[in-house]
């Protein structure tokens, strides 16, 4: 009797095949040597090489089909369907995997270009034996929805696109396509109530459904967010989408229909729709956000912040209603704790034999109201200050950026701590202001050098 060896293992391996197969296979042993452990098989016909064979060349087959499959799947779903030989494409794809729906469907949409109107029901057939070979597959009942409609079957593709739905419920894509076949079909009501759902389940589709609304209801606010929903993702995504579309006033109201907790939830969206209005220069509106996120919790309509500069400037990149400073070379701007008019510390400003024209590294947005007056009022000191343009500090309309008004120039020499007032009306298109820094033209190249320090800034409206 003829013995096979078959593996070798680490440890002691017993296999007891109890009566298998009687015909084939007669007995199983195993045995012990002295320094490894063998199994060995024992046969008295060659039924067990019959099987193993026939074991390995399942095992051939199968891989082979298996890569076939594989193979198929890459082409149709790594190629394009235009590029020039992607009939060919296809054709190898489903001769390699008939059964493979995604070949199929290469194979399908790469023969669309030559279909006529006349033979569009060819195209339908192909997609529902598409369906056929993946039924709980979404996608491609999507497709045949769509199909079905670009036939002018409208019941059928109705039926695709909730079916549809029912296999994914909570996935987007579905409930999106069936939104918009009924908005196609002029049933609003079914259409809004799908896109809302679609809206509720994905954020990037949601602003999409907002601007179809939008559109479709010419601008109706209400209506749009009847549509919307109610959830708190959803406000806050309307708030982003009327301040995109430069509605700020209506930004402002969604997200203050959120309670701090949904604000804080989407504190990330509301730092897009504060830069957007600061950029788009609605500063009245920016204000209240940058204040409710908590980058700036001391910033007010009206008010000059930190105007006593007694609480640290920030970084210029996340600055927006505080001061902003800006370095030049030849001139030094920072605080200093040993002048003060008040409080602690005030804003140093330092020239180096600075001579260029212009400066403006010293500066704050406000917002404001339009056609409106006020006086703004800061204390002034100098040392050994002089030039023939000596500073000023200019009020601009921030949402043109002309100037309104500005100062009188700053005392020349050494003066102690000085009030200067400044009285304006904002212009009817201003919503916001800025201060800033500058000095009287006096040429090109016109030196000044000293120390000048601001402190006690405010803003006062005027009544009446």
């Amino acid at each position: 009797m003829k013995s096979q060896e078959v593996t070798v293992f680490d440890r002691k391996v017993r296999f007891v095949f109890d009566r298998i197969n009687s015909e084939f296979i007669k007995t199983f042993i195993v045995e012990q040597k002295s320094n490894e452990s063998l199994l060995v098989i024992e046969s008295k016909t060659a039924a067990v090489r019959v099987l193993i064979v026939a074991i390995a060349v399942g095992a051939i087959v199968f891989a082979w089909f298996t890569v076939k499959w594989q193979l198929a799947f890459m082409l149709a779903d790594q190629s394009s369907i235009s590029e020039p030989n992607a009939k060919a494409i296809g054709q190898f794809a489903v001769d390699l995997a008939p059964s493979d729906p995604h070949a199929n469907w290469y194979l399908l949409n790469s023969e669309r270009s030559d279909f006529t109107s006349e033979s569009l029901n060819a195209s339908v057939s192909g997609m529902e034996n598409i369906v056929r070979l993946a039924p709980y597959n979404y996608n491609w009942w999507v497709e045949l929805g769509r199909m079905y409609e670009q036939a002018g079957k409208r019941d059928s593709a109705e039926a695709a696109f909730k079916h549809a739905v029912e296999l994914a419920p909570n996935y987007t894509i579905p409930r999106w396509q069936l939104g918009n076949f009924y908005l196609r079909s002029g049933d609003d009501q079914k259409a809004f109530a799908e896109l809302q759902r679609a809206a509720e389940l994905n954020s990037v589709y949601r602003e999409q459904v907002f601007s179809i609304a939008w559109d479709y209801f010419d601008k109706d606010m209400s209506r749009l967010e009847t549509i919307a929903g109610d959830s708190p993702a959803v406000r806050a995504g309307l708030a982003k989408f009327y301040a995109v579309r430069e509605e700020p006033d209506a930004s402002l109201r969604m997200w203050n229909s959120l309670t701090p907790q949904e604000k804080e939830a989407n504190s990330d969206v509301a730092k897009v729709i504060a830069q957007g209005l600061f950029e788009k220069r609605f500063y009245r509106e920016a204000v209240e956000f940058v204040r409710d996120l908590g980058i700036e919790p001391n910033a007010r309509k009206a008010e000059v912040q930190n105007g006593g500069f007694e609480a640290p400037i920030g970084e210029l990149d996340y600055t927006y209603f505080n001061w902003r400073i800006t370095k030049i070379d030849k001139i030094d701007i920072k605080l200093d704790p040993t002048q003060k008019h008040e409080g602690n510390r005030s804003l140093r400003i330092n020239f180096d034999t600075f001579s260029g024209g212009l400066f403006y590294e010293a500066y704050q947005t406000i917002a404001v109201d339009p056609s409106t007056q006020y006086i703004l009022s800061f204390w002034v000191k100098t040392d050994d200050l002089k030039s023939g343009g000596m500073p000023t500090l200019e009020v601009l309309n921030a949402n043109t950026d002309k100037l309104i008004t500005s100062s009188e120039t700053f005392p020349i020499g050494t003066n102690n701590w000085q009030q200067l007032k400044v009285e304006f009306t904002t212009p009817e298109d201003a919503k916001g202001i800025v201060i800033r820094t500058s000095r009287s033209y006096c040429g090109e190249h016109c030196p000044i050098v000293g120390t000048f320090w601001y402190d006690d800034f405010k803003l006062e409206r005027v009544k009446g």
